[in-house]
């Protein structure tokens, strides 16, 4: 039964919601993720990112830490402390610099620096979504 239910989150489509401010860097991502079979939700700044994560309850979140209105620190951080997303996993994306200073303030389950390949991204985003469905499957077991 393990193995079976192990894989059905894979044929569940998740969804992603990209908060990045580089419009050429979002659409990259938005449309390499869609193309892998992901639902895709895009916001620019951090403001907007925490306010449509509340809104849609994505599976996943991908972070750039440098956007404007609210960094993408206080937006994790926010999203954290939320009982309404503190469960979603969050992928810190940022220039290695930007990561390395802050990385033992940042709360997100994982980081991709920049510049990063798509494979180093997919692989990010798939070990999250993983660990979320085996610990959900370890609670109801």
């Amino acid at each position: 039964m393990w193995v079976l239910s192990s894989w059905v989150w894979w044929f569940v489509v998740k969804r992603i919601l990209v908060v990045e401010d580089d419009p050429v860097i979002q659409s990259l991502v938005v449309e390499f993720l869609g193309d892998e079979g992901f639902d895709v939700l895009a916001a620019s700044d951090g403001r907007s990112g925490v306010e449509l994560a509340q809104m849609e309850r994505p599976d996943l979140v991908l972070m750039d830490l440098m956007l404007p209105v609210l960094d993408g620190m206080a937006a994790t951080r926010e999203l954290k402390s939320d009982a309404r997303t503190r469960s979603i996993p969050i992928i810190a994306v940022s220039a290695g610099t930007n990561l390395r200073i802050h990385a033992e303030q940042l709360p997100a389950d994982g980081v991709v620096g920049k510049p990063f390949d798509l494979d180093t991204l997919l692989a990010a985003v798939t070990v999250q979504l993983q660990s979320v469905e085996l610990t959900s499957e370890m609670i109801t077991s």
